[in-house]
């Protein structure tokens, strides 16, 4: 299971990130990498990130993406980031990658198209970088987690645009933890 692998990566994340290549000029962004809500006391503590449903998701019973090796149950994300955009790892076509909008009606809205799919009017693309202490962030902000979600969900949302993102109440900031993929798995994620 993908889950299991990314957090054993977890605890070897700074030998392994040592070890791979990178996309861009930031050494610190792996070519490939899943994400963990950091949240300490809470039960986001090491909480995988997933993508459906057009966003970004704690705790889905299931995200059902359609994955190369139908074997596996992969129910984290991996990602790859590109000139500072956001990609759902994929092999093949179409790409599908996210955005966010920072206006008064996104109100810090993370969102991923597929192919030719136009971002909504004031989503940003440009601005996705893995810090130095091994962190995702969007232009310098970090993320919150609002609770609410079918099965318990939590969606995640950009800090610091709106207290309560999409009317959603009960947020809480989360950290990242960047964790790097030796053998990423390409996955065409529902939107």
């Amino acid at each position: 299971m993908q889950f299991k692998t990314l957090f054993a990566a977890a605890a070897a994340a700074a030998t392994v990130t040592a070890q791979n290549t990178t996309t861009g000029s930031n050494s610190t962004t792996p070519a490939a990498f899943g994400v963990l809500s950091i949240r300490s006391g809470s039960e986001l503590q090491y909480a995988a990130w997933q993508a459906a449903n057009n966003g970004i998701f704690n705790l889905l019973p299931e995200q059902n993406a359609s994955c190369d090796d139908a074997a596996g149950n992969y129910n984290s994300a991996t990602f790859r980031i590109v000139d500072g955009e956001l990609y759902l790892y994929s092999t093949e076509n179409p790409p599908q990658y996210f955005y966010v909008d920072r206006s008064g009606m996104g109100q810090g809205k993370i969102g991923f198209t597929t192919g030719a799919e136009p971002a909504p009017k004031n989503a940003e693309r440009a601005g996705w970088a893995v810090t130095a202490s091994s962190q995702l962030q969007f232009d310098g902000a970090g993320f919150l987690a609002c609770p609410g979600y079918e099965s318990d969900a939590y969606e995640i949302w950009l800090a610091g645009i709106s207290d309560h993102p999409g009317y959603n109440y009960n947020c809480t900031g989360v950290a990242t933890r960047v964790v790097a993929m030796t053998a990423p798995v390409s996955c065409l994620y529902q939107s």
